[in-house]
């Protein structure tokens, strides 16, 4: 406990990091005041409030409740996310965006800016769908059609604010600035969860509510393991002259190339999640005529539904591979190594270095996918034990990810002011390591 309490003075004792940590609980005030501001023209009394599950569920939950609010802020930061993937695939796929990627600082103000009027035309299009599906017509008290003119307006400022907040927490907060905002969404619903959970539990189920606590810090720690695990492949650098005198030379000394355990992320879940309202939709197309379509219909409306959940792993498998294939180029790795004169100790440069990376990539995407199929679909074994719906998102899924590595980000942006002011770290074990990690 002493050790804790002379962290947190070390913290506040270095004047720049006390300032980054107040800058950002700033910001975060900020979002979370607009996420209240209900859109002009709508009674909020006769909202509709919609499911925890599926895709509806999801964007109401990274926005920290206020896509239910028919809030000023009810797309959040998610458009802005939807733009910046599409823009990482096309530097993928198209050499235009390929060098713009490589031209440096140049290159990155372009696509930072491709990415801004992006956002505002994904915007535009998802606030058009959210006012016409999501907000019902009874609870617009002013003109239908300037509500919707003005509303769409006043969505894409909101979007664009929480964009402006996000990169401003990152220029002069602590943290990533758009995980943050998605993490604050999705912790501000923690503690109405609980307590609804004890609520639910009474008196008489005290001994449960204490289990299930105990249940969530073992799956939060296996959710570190899962984030934080790698495999290390070992990288030898051959001495190099420097000068006339042999003695002088440099290098040799062994680095290794870090490959995570799970190197999408969170990102196959997203896609995961975004895809499985296909096959109600398609069935519902035939529900009238087909037994086995209503029956999809039910299933894949369901979340909790083993049909829902074990197309839903599949999917998170098939994405985990597909984002991993795309994220990291094992050739690309291999040229890097070959002309900073590094080699792997046992494996030829080029090609043959290149192989056994993928060939290690492959072994070890395989177990981090399945591990990543097991931790979304927890929330659901979670509610056959009787958990609320609301408390069960925690025991998994996209929340428990988001939440975990931006924590981990996070702590590992403070351990790194405080051993440069040459206090000691976070942890006595070793180094916080975040999302990030240096490659060769």
């Amino acid at each position: 406990m002493n050790k804790f309490i002379n962290t947190i003075k070390n913290i506040f004792s270095i004047e720049e990091l006390r300032g980054r940590i107040l800058n950002t609980l700033l910001f975060i005030t900020f979002f979370r005041l607009g996420s209240y501001i209900v859109l002009p023209g709508v009674d909020a009394n006769k909202l509709d409030a919609k499911g925890d599950g599926g895709l509806l569920g999801l964007l109401n939950m990274f926005s920290g409740g206020a896509f239910n609010n028919a809030s000023i802020f009810a797309l959040g930061i998610m458009p802005y996310i939807s733009a910046s993937i599409a823009i990482q695939l096309l530097t993928i796929a198209l050499p235009y965006f390929q060098k713009m990627q490589k031209d440096g600082e140049s290159g990155r103000k372009k696509l930072n800016q491709i990415t801004r009027v992006l956002t505002i035309l994904v915007t535009a299009a998802q606030a058009t769908a959210y006012l016409q599906t999501t907000i019902p017509a009874e609870a617009i008290v002013v003109s239908a059609w300037s509500f919707r003119i003005f509303s769409v307006i006043i969505l894409i400022a909101g979007t664009m604010f929480c964009m402006w907040l996000g990169e401003k927490i990152t220029d002069k907060g602590i943290g990533n600035g758009i995980s943050m905002l998605i993490m604050i969404g999705i912790v501000s619903r923690f503690p109405s969860s609980i307590i609804g959970e004890a609520q639910s539990r009474g008196m008489s189920g005290a001994l449960l509510f204490v289990i299930e606590m105990v249940a969530l810090f073992f799956v939060v720690m296996g959710a570190v393991m899962v984030t934080q695990a790698v495999r290390r492949i070992p990288v030898q650098y051959a001495k190099q002259v420097v000068g006339n005198r042999a003695s002088t030379a440099v290098g040799g000394e062994r680095q290794y190339i870090p490959l995570k355990l799970n190197a999408a992320g969170v990102m196959p879940i997203i896609f995961a999640q975004a895809l499985m309202f296909v096959p109600g939709l398609l069935a519902g197309q035939f529900a009238d005529k087909s037994e086995f379509a209503q029956s999809v219909v039910q299933n894949f409306g369901d979340p909790s539904s083993w049909g829902y959940n074990l197309l839903f792993a599949f999917l998170i498998i098939v994405f985990t591979f597909f984002y991993t294939a795309i994220s990291i180029n094992p050739t690309q790795i291999s040229d890097d190594m070959k002309r900073g004169g590094g080699f792997v100790p046992g494996v030829k440069p080029g090609e043959a270095t290149s192989n056994f990376i993928a060939d290690i990539l492959d072994r070890i995407t395989l177990p981090g996918a399945i591990m990543l199929a097991i931790i979304a679909i927890l929330p659901a074994i979670a509610g056959l034990f009787g958990i609320t719906r609301g408390f069960a998102s925690f025991f998994g899924g996209t929340s428990l990810l988001i939440l975990v590595g931006v924590v981990l980000d996070t702590l590992q942006q403070i351990e790194s002011y405080l051993l440069m002011r040459k206090y000691e770290g976070l942890m006595q074990s070793g180094r916080v390591q975040g999302r990030a990690q240096a490659t060769v």
